[in-house]
């Protein structure tokens, strides 16, 4: 189908017109990553770099649009920015976010971002924490909605050209997640510290700094096991919450040992997408890394490496996952 002609079902025969307002500074923001799915639906994006719009600027340009859409991560403050949104609900045009991140479990995270206008004057948030999601419904005239996070698409493919990054063990991640959560540190030590040279660190803090684009997909295909992680202080915790690696890892064509976190089994199916590992539990961890650096077992992490990859491309992009969000919005 053209993307137009897709597009045209949520604002009868013509383009649905987005106005984005967030960091467009680098390539890599999950905004641009968005905005380009966003097109790939057929919608025209209007790009507006946050904070250096007035608020006068950024209603004449939302005002245009037939949605706005918010996505504050930095910190960055727009004077005014409460009164745009309400005058655009006042217009019947929908405002909204799509976060990533973890909110709630964070104490430090959440005491700033709680009394947010991204947190109480948008007209839809959609989260990747469905504990957040319900606090919205709860406490704010926010309509929360849970949704979990995705790949950029075009970043969706197994790559067929080697990397001097990859190895049989590898994590991608930062060392130094957050305070609250030591076992990151704990979890990157150990796995160097058992596989030594066998194992390679991709992020902040590790042997090699961050790494993206055809590189990380390069990294990912050609490393056997791929051990993920997600900020986990409760493996009960009923948010279904989950790191963004666990779809970016597949759909870049990575094996993944992901940890078991509520909610994750409705998505993906353990032995056939993915192989999961008790949170915080090394001697599992570590037999399912033997079991599947054993040559013995090579096909049947080739398997499974393919069939997750196959499915977070079918099912994670954010072009799908956008695709609900205007479904849902625009109706």
């Amino acid at each position: 189908m053209d993307p137009r002609a897709e597009c045209a079902r949520w604002r009868g025969d013509r383009v649905t017109k987005v106005c984005f307002y967030g960091n467009w500074g680098v390539s890599y923001t999950s905004e641009s990553h968005h905005a380009a799915s966003l097109e790939d639906l057929g919608c025209e994006v209007v790009r507006l770099q946050e904070p250096k719009c007035t608020a006068d600027q950024l209603f004449d340009e939302a005002s245009q649009c037939d949605v706005f859409v918010w996505i504050h991560t930095h910190g960055w403050d727009t004077p005014g920015i409460e009164a745009v949104l309400m005058q655009l609900g006042g217009r019947g045009i929908p405002t909204l976010a799509y976060h990533l991140d973890a909110f709630i479990q964070i104490p430090d995270r959440w005491e700033k971002y709680r009394n947010h206008p991204t947190m109480n004057l948008l007209s839809h948030y959609f989260t990747v924490d469905a504990c957040l999601a319900d606090w919205l419904n709860q406490n704010t005239d926010v309509k929360g909605h849970y949704l979990p996070p995705g790949v950029f698409g075009r970043e969706c493919y197994i790559s067929d050209q080697p990397s001097p990054y990859a190895n049989d063990v590898l994590f991608a991640g930062s060392y130094g997640y957050h305070d609250s959560y030591p076992m990151r540190p704990k979890l990157i030590d150990w796995l160097r510290d058992t596989y030594g040279s066998r194992f390679t660190h991709i992020g902040g803090g590790g042997q090699i700094g961050t790494v993206r684009g055809d590189d990380l997909n390069r990294a990912y295909a050609n490393s056997k096991v791929v051990v993920g992680d997600s900020y986990i202080t409760d493996p009960n915790y009923p948010g279904k919450y989950w790191s963004d690696r666990v779809p970016e890892s597949l759909g870049r064509g990575a094996f993944l040992l992901a940890p078991k976190v509520f909610g994750l089994d409705e998505y993906f199916t353990d032995g056939e997408h993915l192989v999961t590992y008790e949170h915080g539990n090394f001697g599992q961890l570590k037999f399912l890394i033997d079991y599947y650096l054993d040559e013995a077992n090579t096909a049947e992490r080739e398997q499974i490496r393919k069939a997750g990859h196959e499915h977070a491309k079918a099912t994670c992009t954010y072009k799908v996952r956008w695709q609900e969000i205007l479904d849902t919005v625009l109706g």
